[in-house]
């Protein structure tokens, strides 16, 4: 695991941010050196998604930031999806035959400012 040039927690809280969000979107950009470390950690919820029990569910909710994930209404009813949630019932179902390897990473251009690589994360 890379450091980042960041203090362990904000290193944490940065690697959860950034999980979160490309389960959730389906892909982010960040810099490569990031994208490397969050592939690792998506990876890994994946599995826990994959296994589906209550020990999983809990190691999964205790990593991942508690974001509303979607919303649709049905019936007159309005139905809140989590990131947990679609972790569980959308993300981990698809990947259910495969074994490993549910991230690409695409480079694009360098960040403008100071030149650092950029990359596209998404899921397969």
């Amino acid at each position: 695991m890379r450091k980042l040039q960041r203090l362990s927690g904000h290193r944490r809280a940065t690697l959860r941010n950034l999980t979160t969000d490309l389960l959730v979107n389906g892909k982010i950009k960040t810099t490569e050196a990031r994208a490397k470390d969050v592939r690792s950690t998506a990876e890994h919820m994946i599995t826990l998604g994959k296994r589906g029990d209550l020990s999983a569910r809990r190691q999964a909710a205790a990593f991942l930031q508690n974001v509303v994930a979607d919303v649709k209404e049905e019936d007159n009813k309005v139905k809140v999806t989590s990131a947990l949630q679609k972790l569980f019932n959308e993300v981990a179902p698809k990947y259910s035959d495969r074994k490993g390897g549910y991230t690409h990473m695409f480079k694009t251009m360098p960040r403008r400012g100071d030149g650092a690589q950029m990359v596209i994360l998404e899921l397969v």
